[in-house]
């Protein structure tokens, strides 16, 4: 009999236990929604709660030093940060929220500080890279900014936003291959975001300047890898197609030329999975509906509505293909 009594002691602490783990874990789920819909002291007071519960919790410490950053109460967000900064688990999205706090207090020393050791901590770390290449470009050093949105997209290929910032400042530096080729698996990694739109109107006037003569680039770029004048070379030759105009249609026809002389000239040169999925769609027949969706909407949405609704069935696959298949970038293939 006091075997079966410790047994079901036993059972009823084990189910405490679970219980007390699902509700928290309930609540975290419940003050996320908050935070979704922007009603940031409900969200408080449910993580308040579910602290009550898991005082150590450091998904939820993150949780709500982001509420109250988001919240616009700096001051209790960069507290509840800097109780993070200190725990010997903390992890890189831990980083990542100080690293927003102490920019929006504008204290860009302090948050300089904090990535470094983070990346000392997580070394290559796409998020922080982005992060330390913002605080640089806030502070108006453009050499060091790209130098590590360089160095985040390298050792972690498959993260969007160094590819994001990236192709924004080669853009603005006048280089005409960068910031196609970072745009362009930008979008593949970030389909639909509203960061996407603004990318696929960067490439299409990334590649009206293609076409035109002369060198354009500012002071702080270096010179181009082979791969970049490889590149150029063979989009080039396209020049009389340009002198038509760059648009949808023009462009389609200008890169299935240049994804055949890229493969017949440099195949064995370099392995690049963005030009292989470019060939890859070409070949199944979905490079026309792929060309719309990036350069549709960006030259003329009305245009573009009227492509779709003429050519349903083709651009349907293509949204199929793209939403079934995870677009990664493999390492070793940064050939800047």
């Amino acid at each position: 009999m006091q075997r079966i009594l410790i047994a079901l002691a036993c059972f009823l602490m084990v189910d405490a236990t679970m219980a007390q783990q699902q509700s928290v874990e309930q609540l975290r789920a419940t003050a996320l929604s908050f935070q979704r819909n922007q009603d940031f002291s409900n969200a408080v007071m449910v993580l308040d709660r579910a602290l009550q519960i898991e005082p150590g919790n450091l998904q939820l410490l993150k949780y709500l030093a982001y509420t109250h950053y988001l919240s616009g109460d700096l001051d209790k967000a960069a507290n509840q940060s800097a109780v993070l900064m200190e725990r010997e688990d903390v992890d890189e999205q831990a980083f990542q929220i100080a690293a927003r706090i102490l920019r929006s207090r504008e204290e860009y020393s302090k948050c300089e500080k904090i990535l470094k050791k983070g990346l000392k901590r997580f070394e290559g770390s796409g998020p922080l890279c982005t992060e330390i290449g913002e605080v640089y470009w806030e502070l108006k050093r453009p050499a060091l900014a790209i130098k590590y949105w360089e160095d985040g997209l390298e050792s972690e290929p498959s993260y969007s936003g160094n590819y994001y910032h990236a192709a924004k400042f080669y853009y603005a530096a006048g280089d005409k291959a960068r910031s196609i080729i970072y745009g362009e698996i930008f979008l593949n990694l970030e389909s639909y975001s509203p960061r996407s739109n603004e990318i696929k109107i960067l490439l299409l006037e990334s590649y009206k300047r293609v076409f035109m003569p002369g060198d354009i680039k500012q002071h702080y770029i270096k010179e181009a890898t082979d791969f970049e004048k490889d590149f150029l070379a063979i989009m080039e030759r396209q020049n009389s197609l340009a002198l038509r105009g760059i648009n949808p249609e023009t462009l389609f026809i200008i890169r299935s030329r240049f994804i055949l002389d890229w493969f017949a000239s440099n195949g064995s040169k370099y392995r690049f999975y963005l030009f292989e999925h470019m060939r890859n769609l070409m070949r199944s027949g979905l490079f026309e509906a792929y060309n719309q969706w990036i350069f549709g909407s960006a030259s003329n949405p009305d245009a573009f509505m009227l492509w779709t609704g003429t050519h349903a069935s083709a651009y349907e696959a293509f949204l199929n293909e793209q939403q079934s298949r995870v677009f990664t970038m493999p390492s070793g293939q940064h050939y800047f």
